[in-house]
Protein backbone atom coordinates (compact mmCIF):
# COMPACT_ATOMS: atom_id res chain seq x y z
CA UNK A 1 0.00 0.00 0.00
CA UNK A 2 2.82 2.81 0.58
CA UNK A 3 4.46 1.80 -2.73
CA UNK A 4 6.05 4.84 -4.33
CA UNK A 5 5.34 5.99 -7.90
CA UNK A 6 9.25 6.54 -9.59
CA UNK A 7 9.18 8.92 -12.19
CA UNK A 8 12.52 7.48 -14.19
CA UNK A 9 16.15 6.95 -13.33
CA UNK A 10 17.06 10.62 -12.40
CA UNK A 11 16.49 10.74 -8.68
CA UNK A 12 18.49 13.33 -6.55
CA UNK A 13 18.78 15.75 -9.99
CA UNK A 14 17.87 19.05 -9.80
CA UNK A 15 17.16 20.92 -12.87
CA UNK A 16 19.80 22.34 -14.67
CA UNK A 17 18.57 26.37 -15.72
CA UNK A 18 22.26 27.11 -17.62
CA UNK A 19 21.79 27.22 -21.45
CA UNK A 20 24.36 25.01 -23.36
CA UNK A 21 26.47 27.38 -25.19
CA UNK A 22 28.98 25.03 -27.62
CA UNK A 23 26.58 24.37 -30.09
CA UNK A 24 25.86 28.57 -30.02
CA UNK A 25 29.51 28.97 -30.54
CA UNK A 26 29.69 26.65 -33.42
CA UNK A 27 27.23 27.96 -34.97
CA UNK A 28 28.81 31.58 -34.78
CA UNK A 29 32.20 30.62 -36.03
CA UNK A 30 30.54 28.87 -38.85
CA UNK A 31 28.79 32.06 -39.71
CA UNK A 32 32.08 33.86 -39.20
CA UNK A 33 33.35 31.75 -41.70
CA UNK A 34 30.75 31.84 -44.26
CA UNK A 35 30.97 35.68 -43.68
CA UNK A 36 34.63 35.89 -44.55
CA UNK A 37 34.76 33.97 -47.76
CA UNK A 38 31.74 35.72 -49.01
CA UNK A 39 32.56 39.18 -48.63
CA UNK A 40 33.69 41.36 -50.86
CA UNK A 41 37.33 43.07 -51.20
CA UNK A 42 37.07 46.46 -52.24
CA UNK A 43 40.03 46.56 -55.19
CA UNK A 44 40.63 49.20 -58.27
CA UNK A 45 41.34 47.08 -60.98
CA UNK A 46 44.22 48.48 -63.02
CA UNK A 47 45.65 46.67 -66.27
CA UNK A 48 49.11 45.96 -65.95
CA UNK A 49 51.35 44.43 -68.50
CA UNK A 50 54.28 42.62 -67.05
CA UNK A 51 57.67 42.41 -68.71
CA UNK A 52 58.96 39.34 -69.65
CA UNK A 53 61.90 38.25 -67.06
CA UNK A 54 65.19 39.74 -67.78
CA UNK A 55 63.65 43.09 -69.30
CA UNK A 56 65.18 44.91 -71.74
CA UNK A 57 64.96 48.87 -71.61
CA UNK A 58 62.15 50.27 -73.68
CA UNK A 59 64.05 52.64 -76.14
CA UNK A 60 61.42 55.29 -77.08
CA UNK A 61 63.17 56.38 -80.44
CA UNK A 62 60.67 57.94 -82.68
CA UNK A 63 58.03 58.00 -79.90
CA UNK A 64 57.09 61.55 -78.68
CA UNK A 65 55.81 59.86 -75.08
CA UNK A 66 53.47 62.79 -73.36
CA UNK A 67 54.40 62.95 -69.11
CA UNK A 68 51.83 63.68 -66.97
CA UNK A 69 53.75 64.75 -63.91
CA UNK A 70 52.14 64.81 -60.19
CA UNK A 71 53.27 67.20 -57.66
CA UNK A 72 52.75 67.73 -53.99
CA UNK A 73 53.61 71.27 -52.65
CA UNK A 74 52.58 73.43 -49.85
CA UNK A 75 49.68 74.48 -52.10
CA UNK A 76 48.39 71.01 -52.16
CA UNK A 77 48.55 68.25 -54.84
CA UNK A 78 49.88 69.87 -59.05
CA UNK A 79 49.35 67.64 -62.15
CA UNK A 80 51.47 68.92 -64.97
CA UNK A 81 51.15 67.90 -68.73
CA UNK A 82 54.17 67.87 -70.25
CA UNK A 83 55.44 70.70 -67.60
CA UNK A 84 52.07 72.78 -68.27
CA UNK A 85 49.98 73.43 -64.74
CA UNK A 86 46.28 71.83 -65.26
CA UNK A 87 44.42 74.21 -63.04
CA UNK A 88 42.14 72.00 -60.04
CA UNK A 89 38.93 71.05 -61.64
CA UNK A 90 40.54 71.33 -65.00
CA UNK A 91 40.14 68.90 -67.63
CA UNK A 92 43.34 66.80 -67.81
CA UNK A 93 41.84 64.16 -70.74
CA UNK A 94 41.46 67.20 -73.01
CA UNK A 95 44.87 68.80 -72.30
CA UNK A 96 46.47 65.79 -72.53
CA UNK A 97 44.72 64.85 -75.52
CA UNK A 98 46.24 68.38 -76.84
CA UNK A 99 49.81 67.26 -75.98
CA UNK A 100 49.69 63.85 -77.43
CA UNK A 101 48.31 65.37 -81.08
CA UNK A 102 51.31 67.63 -80.62
CA UNK A 103 53.94 65.49 -79.59
CA UNK A 104 52.52 62.56 -82.17
CA UNK A 105 52.19 64.53 -85.22
CA UNK A 106 52.49 61.63 -87.62
CA UNK A 107 49.35 59.79 -85.53
CA UNK A 108 45.62 60.18 -87.09
CA UNK A 109 43.64 62.22 -84.39
CA UNK A 110 41.38 58.82 -84.49
CA UNK A 111 44.48 57.18 -83.46
CA UNK A 112 45.77 59.53 -80.60
CA UNK A 113 43.45 57.64 -77.79
CA UNK A 114 44.78 54.08 -78.81
CA UNK A 115 48.42 55.11 -79.75
CA UNK A 116 49.63 57.77 -78.17
CA UNK A 117 52.14 56.57 -74.68
CA UNK A 118 50.98 58.82 -72.12
CA UNK A 119 53.40 58.15 -68.83
CA UNK A 120 52.53 59.27 -65.16
CA UNK A 121 55.35 60.12 -62.76
CA UNK A 122 55.38 61.37 -59.52
CA UNK A 123 57.73 62.32 -56.60
CA UNK A 124 58.30 59.31 -53.88
CA UNK A 125 56.84 61.45 -51.05
CA UNK A 126 53.52 61.37 -53.24
CA UNK A 127 50.85 59.08 -51.95
CA UNK A 128 50.11 56.38 -54.41
CA UNK A 129 46.42 56.71 -54.36
CA UNK A 130 46.76 59.98 -55.67
CA UNK A 131 49.02 58.23 -59.04
CA UNK A 132 46.05 55.89 -59.00
CA UNK A 133 43.52 58.00 -59.36
CA UNK A 134 45.07 59.93 -62.05
CA UNK A 135 46.12 56.84 -64.42
CA UNK A 136 42.37 56.23 -63.97
CA UNK A 137 41.19 59.70 -65.40
CA UNK A 138 42.95 59.22 -68.08
CA UNK A 139 42.03 55.76 -68.78
CA UNK A 140 38.65 56.65 -68.49
CA UNK A 141 38.90 59.34 -71.25
CA UNK A 142 40.06 56.83 -73.15
CA UNK A 143 43.59 56.31 -73.28
CA UNK A 144 44.78 52.96 -74.25
CA UNK A 145 48.82 53.43 -73.19
CA UNK A 146 48.91 54.81 -70.02
CA UNK A 147 51.97 54.27 -67.76
CA UNK A 148 54.16 54.77 -65.17
CA UNK A 149 57.12 56.11 -65.76
CA UNK A 150 59.65 55.16 -63.56
CA UNK A 151 63.69 55.97 -63.07
CA UNK A 152 66.02 52.96 -61.93
CA UNK A 153 67.34 53.50 -58.04
CA UNK A 154 70.69 54.61 -59.54
CA UNK A 155 69.54 57.01 -61.85
CA UNK A 156 67.49 58.88 -58.78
Amino acid sequence: MGAKVSSGGGKGLQPNSEPNVIPFIDILLVLLIIFMVTAPIPTVDIRVDLPPPNPVPIRLEGLNPTIVGIRETAAGLQVFVDEQIVPTGGNLGQITLEHAIRNNPALNTEDIYAEARIFVRADQSTAYGNVVNVMSELQEEGFAKVGIFAELASEG
